[in-house]
């Protein structure tokens, strides 16, 4: 896989833990200066960014919260303009709030759908003019699973996923004309935090579930996200990349 990542910044929502740190770390491996951005947690960040330090690559951690659609264009417009553009967008960030659709609350529905959905239409906005300026540009949204197949108890996570694949295809479609390419990666069950606080009944019922009989591993997941960003995938974008160890297909 041919990926030079030098002089370019890339912007990794939610990077601070899981998925997104090791795609933050994984690209600073290649060259990129990324942009760790967190909505609370900025310690975990800043671990994540000296994780990056220790290993010879550079960025640094910006807080803001996706959903806020002012916040999001000012400070990723300013971080463009002092950067000389962002060529590389991958939104990660995301919440559950998991519960039966008949005792779902209305902020149940509304806060997932606005960091996982609103975020994403938020930062690729936010980054997408510079993009179209420049006429190169790499985004990747992660979804899930549960955005193809639902789940019970995840009506509000697994429409804002659903909708995440819609927004793809469409910005796909719009961008391709300025050589840009926007493609999803929808992970399955990955060894992070959710999976760890599983009981051993629940972790022998989700592994008996898998075809390849594992949990994935952030590495899975950031492997493809740096492959959609290489130059060996140039001509795909519209694409929901599945990585999910069979477990929908």
């Amino acid at each position: 896989m041919k990926l030079e990542l030098t002089n370019q910044v890339a912007l990794v929502t939610g990077g601070s833990r899981g998925i997104g740190k090791d795609i933050a770390k994984k690209l600073a491996s290649y060259g990129a200066y990324v942009l760790i951005n967190y909505a609370s947690n900025q310690e975990a960040a800043e671990e994540t960014l000296g994780e990056i330090e220790q290993d010879g690559g550079s960025g640094r951690v910006v807080g803001f919260d996706v959903s806020d659609f002012d916040e999001v264009q000012r400070i990723v417009g300013e971080l463009s303009n002092e950067l000389n553009g962002i060529q590389i967008l991958v939104n990660n960030a995301g919440i559950r709030n998991d519960g039966l659709l008949m005792r779902m609350g209305q902020e149940d529905w509304d806060r997932v759908m606005d960091i996982n959905l609103k975020g994403t239409f938020n930062c690729t906005k936010a980054v997408c003019r510079g993009m179209f300026k420049n006429r190169y540009g790499r985004i990747v949204n992660i979804i899930s699973a549960a955005g193809e197949a639902g789940n019970p108890g995840q009506a509000n996570y697994s429409a804002s996923k659903a909708a995440v694949i819609g927004f793809t295809k469409s910005t796909a479609k719009e961008f391709s004309p300025r050589g840009i390419t926007v493609n999803a990666v929808s992970p399955g069950f990955v060894e992070t935090d959710i999976i760890a606080d599983l009981n051993e009944d629940m972790r022998k019922k989700y592994l008996e579930a898998i075809p390849l009989g594992r949990f994935g591993r952030v590495e899975d997941i950031s492997g493809v996200v740096c492959f959609l960003i290489s130059e060996g995938a140039s001509y795909i974008t519209g694409e929901v990349i599945r990585v999910n160890g069979g477990i929908y297909m």
